[in-house]
């Protein structure tokens, strides 16, 4: 009896725990921040975007930008009007759809030849593939949490 009160619990706060309280916020390039000759290619490889989490780009206001651009200005660099510069040294981005996304540094050469730019993928929460090992805290116990809700989900649906 117990363990279904138990069961019954856990269900509810796993149905009901708000997505947004289980997005995980990255710092790209996490101590480094965000800078030129920095590999964001690899700091991303290992990395499971969804929707609702945060990008966060840290650099010195003034040395650094940011732009979302296209898949086009990231391969050629493309730099998009002014205006749509990212420019706090503290800019985050809610990843709010699925898809790919680009960012890229416009001052400068920092994209085209500092290799700053960033190319990820944003997966649909509920799409997101079987769970690693419990072992594993690679993403920390929200990840953990939305696991065990997409778990649940799975069951009761």
């Amino acid at each position: 009896m117990a363990s279904k009160q138990l069961f019954v619990i856990l269900a509810t706060v796993l149905v009901g725990f708000p997505a947004v309280a289980m997005a995980t916020e990255y710092v790209v390039g996490d101590e480094s921040g965000w800078t030129i000759l920095y590999d964001y290619q690899a700091w991303a490889k290992d990395k499971q975007f969804f929707v609702g989490d945060k990008l966060v780009f840290k650099y010195p206001v003034g040395g650094h930008n940011v732009f979302k651009v296209n898949g086009t200005g990231f391969k050629e660099c493309i730099v998009p009007p002014a205006n749509e510069a990212l420019t706090t040294g503290n800019d985050v981005i809610t990843l709010a759809t699925p898809g790919n996304k680009w960012y890229i540094c416009g001052v400068g050469k920092h994209c085209a030849y500092g290799g700053q730019k960033l190319s990820i993928t944003v997966l649909v929460e509920w799409s997101a593939p079987a769970p690693a090992p419990l072992a594993s805290t690679q993403h920390g116990p929200m990840r953990l949490m939305r696991l065990m809700r997409s778990w649940f989900l799975n069951i009761v649906h």
